[in-house]
Parts: C-alpha cells; sequence; structure tokens
C-alpha cells in the first residue's frame, strides 16, 4: 500500500533534475541484500521485474497521528503489501501484480532471520515470510510461487507514504459508493476527494469499508497507484525542482531497496518513461481458486488458481502486456449499480419506426441486460424519455438514467425488478457507464485510466 512512494521515486527522475539531485537520493537510501546466496532462481525474462513491498513500520508516527488516523497497536513487522511491479523492455507500459498477504504459500529452506534456526520448507502466510527471513526469504518465497525472476526490491513504511502524499499536494480519488471502516476511521461520501498523507493511509488501509476484504482493498491500493500516477505526470509537480527537493526528502525516511537499484537505474527508466500515463499502466490481482483454505497452525489463507495464475505470471516472463489492447474508447462515467446487474425492457414512445429496436441495442452494447424484445408503448407522442422503476431498486435506476442524459426518473411502486424505458423524441444517443469496481479480461485487468477520476 505504500510502494506508490517508490513509483513516485521513479516518475521524478523523468523529470530530468539532474544527475547530481538523484546521486544524492541514491545515497541515502538504506540498503539491503535480498538477493544473498540466492541459488537456483528463474530465468530471466525481457523487461524488469520490481518485488515492491509494504511494511507496517510506524517508528516515525506521533501520538497525535496514531489517534487521528487510528494507527495504534504493535506492528508485525512483516508485509502489509507485496506486489511485483514488471516494467516492459521497450518501458511503454507497466503491468502491476498484487499479491495477497494472506496467500497460502510454501518456503524453501532457509534460516530464521530472528532465531538463527534452520527451516525446512513449510507452509506459511506469504507475509509471513518477511518477519520469518526478511526481503530475503520474501523474494526467493515470490520466486517460487510464480516462477518470476525478481531483478529489484523496494520497501517503504506508513512514514514515508503519508509524508510523501502531503507534499504531491494529495491525490484525487473517486468513490461511487460511501465508504466507511470503522477500524481505520475512514469515512468518505461518493464523489471526488483530495486526500490527504493521513487520509490516503485510512484509504488504502481499509479492509471493512465494504464486504470484499483483503481484495477490495487491494483493489483501491490499484486505484491510488494509478491516481498518484496520473497527478504526478500530468500536474508538473515535480517539474519544480523546489517541490523535488521536498519529496525525496519525504521519500527518504524509510525506504529500503537492493544494493544494485541505483542512479543510473533511475535515471535510465526516468528517461524512459517521461511519457508515461495511466493508460500505459494495468493493474490486477493474483487469481484466487480457493477462499478460506484453512491450514493447520496458520488459519484461514487464499489459494491461487494454479492455472490462471500459471498464465498470469508467463505473461509476465514473455513481456506481454495482461489485457487485451483495444481502440481508445470514450471515458464511461462511473455509476453505483454495473450495467450488468441491470435488466431494462425498451418501448418506443415516438412514430418514429425502427426507435425502440437503437434504444435497446445501445444500452446492450454499453452492457445492460436488455430483453431484445422493444415493445411499442400506449403513448406515441413522448417527448422525454422516461425511466419507470419501482422504488425498491432506485440505485439501478439512477444507474439507467445516467446513460440516458436528460431522461425523466418515474417511480412504479410495485413493477419489480425489471426496469422500463420509454424512448421519447429527444433520445440522441446512450452514455457509457460502468461499476467503480468492474473488472475485465481473463485476470480481472484495469489499466490506470478506467480507474483514475473521470
Amino acid at each position: 500500500m505504500r510502494v506508490v512512494t517508490t513509483i513516485s521515486v521513479v516518475v521524478l527522475a523523468s523529470a530530468g533534475i539532474g544527475h547530481a539531485v538523484v546521486t544524492s537520493l541514491d545515497a541515502d537510501i538504506a540498503r539491503v541484500d535480498p538477493f544473498k546466496d540466492m541459488k537456483n532462481r528463474p530465468q530471466a525474462g525481457n523487461g524488469m521485474n520490481v518485488l515492491l513491498v509494504g511494511t507496517d513500520g510506524r517508528d516515525k508516527i506521533t501520538e497525535a497521528e496514531r489517534r487521528k488516523y487510528r494507527l495504534g497497536g504493535a506492528p508485525c513487522h512483516c508485509t502489509d503489501t507485496i506486489m511485483i511491479v514488471h516494467i516492459s523492455e521497450d518501458r511503454e507500459h507497466a503491468s502491476i501484480v498484487s499479491l495477497p498477504r494472506d496467500s497460502y504459500a510454501e518456503t524453501p529452506e532457509h534460516t530464521d532471520a530472528v532465531t538463527g534456526r534452520r527451516h525446512g520448507p513449510h507452509p506459511l502466510k506469504l507475509n509471513a515470510a518477511y518477519a520469518e527471513g526478511g526481503p530475503n526469504l520474501t523474494v526467493r518465497t515470490v520466486e517460487n510461487m510464480t516462477h518470476v525472476k525478481i531483478d529489484h526490491y523496494l520497501e517503504v513504511d506508513f512514514t514515508s507514504f503519508m509524508k510523501t502524499v502531503d507534499v504531491l499536494g494529495g491525490v484525487r480519488i473517486c468513490t461511487a459508493q460511501p465508504l466507511k471502516d470503522s477500524y481505520t476511521g475512514l469515512d468518505l461520501a461518493a464523489g471526488s476527494h483530495l486526500l490527504g498523507g493521513g487520509q490516503a493511509l485510512q484509504y488504502v488501509r481499509s479492509r471493512h469499508a465494504d464486504g470484499s476484504s483483503d481484495l477490495g482493498r487491494m483493489q483501491r491500493q490499484q486505484r491510488f497507484l494509478a491516481a498518484l500516477v496520473e497527478h504526478a505526470t500530468s500536474s508538473g509537480v515535480l517539474l519544480n525542482p523546489m517541490k523535488f527537493r521536498d519529496v525525496t526528502r519525504a521519500v527518504l525516511g524509510s525506504v529500503r531497496a537492493d544494493k544494485g537499484f541505483g542512479t543510473d537505474e533511475l535515471l535510465d527508466l526516468g528517461r524512459a518513461m517521461r511519457n508515461f500515463s495511466p493508460s500505459s499502466s494495468e493493474f490486477t490481482t493474483v487469481p484466487i481458486g480457493q477462499m478460506g483454505y484453512v491450514v493447520k497452525g496458520i488459519g484461514s489463507t487464499l489459494k491461487w488458481d494454479e492455472k490462471k495464475a500459471g498464465k498470469l505470471f508467463r505473461a509476465l516472463r514473455d513481456d506481454k502486456p495482461l489485457a487485451e489492447r483495444r481502440a481508445p474508447r470514450p471515458k464511461a462515467v462511473r455509476v453505483a449499480v454495473a450495467p450488468q446487474q441491470i435488466r431494462v425492457q425498451v418501448e418506443n414512445g415516438t412514430a418514429t419506426t425502427g426507435l425502440g429496436k437503437r434504444v435497446d441495442s445501445a444500452l446492450a452494447a454499453t452492457g445492460f441486460r436488455t430483453t431484445g424484445r422493444p415493445a411499442t408503448a400506449k403513448d406515441h407522442a413522448v417527448r422525454r424519455t422516461v425511466v419507470a422503476y419501482d422504488p425498491r431498486w432506485d440505485r439501478s435506476a439512477k444507474s439507467l438514467a445516467t446513460a440516458l442524459p436528460g431522461s425523466e426518473l418515474r417511480a412504479v411502486p410495485g413493477q419489480g425488478p425489471l426496469l422500463k424505458v420509454i424512448a421519447g423524441a429527444d433520445f440522441k444517443q446512450v452514455t457509457r457507464v460502468r461499476a467503480e469496481d468492474q473488472h475485465q479480461g481473463e485476470f480481472g485487468v484495469v489499466t490506470g485510466d478506467q480507474v483514475v477520476c473521470p
């Protein structure tokens, strides 16, 4: 969840501020050696794979911040967030894959970083690999599970995340549904919000804002990453040397990286990504085959879908995009209910032949479950398009009306779940809509431009 900090460092390099400034950044980053004594590693593919981890370190959080943002409790010294970021060989796109922290994992043979005790291979939750064997065991475990060779390792914590968001002036996110989590204190109404560092941390940490638990949290983390990339690349804030200095100072407090990720790598990657944009990035979570997979002594875990996960990681190794590349389409308006969940009967309320069929086809094309059999309304002189609905399905009706700009909402108690559209003389076209969390493709991939605010 805090790896957005490291992403911002890469974007900063692309601003071309100068070798000297980035060299000072390199000198101040704490170094680790996650690849020490590693043998029998996966074969290297094309492109670059970075393992980004966010720890729950909170040593530099003030007491006031702990209370305000509900950051109390002792840290577990484990990885809250684990992501593989694949930068393509041509530097034209990035694929970010979230690995759930509760994933069922099997460690290779290793020595416990705390006790010095030698362990044979054994099962655990993926986030526990860090507590047991630090960055080295985390990298080895991820490589064993994915067969993807990790080229670089980057690690951040709560403090650097909050400070970086603040010095960037905040990051704007949008939500179609209110988000409230009593555990983190997150309380956002539906709409657009500019989040400062503390609120942003609440947003990416929340697991109880809806019924999707950790999977929903990972989607929000991905959405936040996309929003940060858009802000950093479109606002020009990182082209300001003073702002660059402030951001780097915020980042440096707690970032750790492998020894091979230095000045030259930052500059080379930064130059290649000068034209990077949200549409250049794609986000997904490793496919889950079984929720609540119980393991004795460990508890409930998430077991990956081996077949789908294998295809996903093969695409990374082969340096291929995860999402199907399509021709650019107009941005869709976000709605509370996905059109795929809304059943619609279309009626032609005019004397224009074929209007009902045209409206039915246009609604179906944007995802609504139309009957495919448009009817003729009793009134042939309807001027303004009507959306008739049962009040129990008012959220669905509002989502449908959004796709029909200027339409009139008309409550019809007892109508049932099937919504009715009476096409009027004012009909021109259907506006594309989509639900906020609608994912597409085999791996549930979204591109950055699909999840940032319109």
